[in-house]
């Protein structure tokens, strides 16, 4: 007579609550690492790798933070790098797969463009940087001047304001009277390809 199959012991990762071989394709695999490394390391052991890299370089980093060297001079010069390199990595932020995302310039842009030969549209970037409402500043604009304007994608996938007609120098006045948060000198217009300040 054969013998009855024992049942197969399935280990669930308490993160994702997938089996622990099925991580990488759940909703958020770097929440899911640590608990691997710890409990399933022969799953994924590329991770352990990884692990062992991250902890030497931490340590190599606090290392020279701390400015271990021969003579007093040179301990101040190494903490003093090691200063300037923390405040770069304030500046700049990694985005998973190691791309690096800049700190976004808070300014508003506006550029003047004809079509037609005689029709002209203001274009304005950058006012939600300022923590505006898009369709709030085109209603205003739009009440304002008399004239259409409308929220919409711009070629980088970035919202902007359309507003028809040239009103480009009479809307800085406008911009910094109701908006106080934006600063005249954040403000910049686009002439000739060349970004110039309004100020």
């Amino acid at each position: 007579m054969a013998q009855k199959p024992e049942p197969v012991k399935v280990l669930y990762c308490p993160t994702c609550s997938l089996p622990a071989e099925y991580c990488e394709f759940g909703p958020d695999f770097e929440k899911c690492k640590p608990w691997l490394i710890k409990n399933a390391p022969e799953l994924y052991p590329d991770l352990l790798k990884e692990a062992n890299e991250k902890e030497a370089e931490r340590v190599s980093e606090q290392l020279q933070a701390v400015g271990i060297s021969s003579s007093g001079a040179d301990g101040a010069a190494s903490v003093q790098s090691g200063e300037t390199s923390s405040s770069k990595q304030e500046e700049v932020k990694r985005l998973p797969g190691g791309k690096i995302k800049k700190k976004v310039r808070q300014e508003v842009v506006i550029e003047k463009v004809v079509r037609n030969k005689r029709k002209s549209i203001t274009i304005i970037k950058g006012l939600e940087l300022f923590g505006i409402k898009l369709s709030d500043a085109s209603k205003k604009l739009g009440k304002k001047f008399a004239t259409g304007a409308s929220v919409v994608k711009g070629p980088t996938e970035k919202e902007q304001i359309d507003v028809q007609g040239d009103i480009a120098y009479d809307i800085v006045e406008f911009i910094t009277e109701t908006w106080p948060d934006v600063p005249e000198t954040a403000i910049y217009f686009i002439e000739d390809g060349k970004k110039v300040p309004a100020a």
